[in-house]
């Protein structure tokens, strides 16, 4: 069974594509100044993860332009959305094969890269990746209700496969 963490990452991803259900690539790549556009949003939260649990833990690097695309710090770009999604699709299946190994004590140890010791922990880092979905998807929302989107999804979906589980 999957960390307690890991298992809310997975429910955070299951409501980006949630979010993002129905969205034409036409408003995906729409900029409404001064937000990234909701293509760049889903490039940007698979940059993260292709960092945190691909690149740094696994060695690999299955998405290489994404970082310079969609990166933090990076000029604002416009990608398109079946990119990104599927972008997203292959980084995540990768990162997963790094998120099944976490248990609690490896969730206090720290990423060495290039000889420097991570700022922070592997478990703050899953923190860290789980509230960056939350704030992105915020952000989404915003654009679809400015792009005049109706029926969009409530507020967080069925949590049955994300339930508490004590101990962790």
């Amino acid at each position: 069974m999957a960390h307690l963490l890991v298992a809310q990452l997975r429910f955070a991803r299951r409501e980006l594509m949630r979010c993002i259900e129905g969205v034409s690539e036409e408003d995906a790549s729409q900029r409404l100044m001064p937000m990234n556009c909701i293509s760049w949003i889903v490039g940007h939260l698979a940059n993260q993860e292709h960092r945190y649990w691909v690149v740094l833990p696994q060695g690999k690097n299955v998405a290489p332009a994404l970082r310079e695309l969609v990166g933090y710090g990076q000029p604002a770009s416009t990608p398109s959305l079946h990119e990104m999604v599927a972008t997203w699709q292959t980084v995540t299946a990768a990162a997963d094969i790094y998120l099944e190994t976490l248990m609690p004590t490896l969730m206090e140890t720290y990423f060495v890269n290039k000889g420097k010791t991570a700022d922070e922990n592997v478990g703050t880092l899953l923190m860290r990746n789980l509230y960056h979905y939350w704030y992105h998807m915020g952000e989404i929302a915003s654009i679809r209700q400015l792009l005049g989107h109706k029926n969009l999804p409530e507020f967080v979906g069925d949590m049955s496969s994300a339930i508490y589980r004590a101990g962790e």
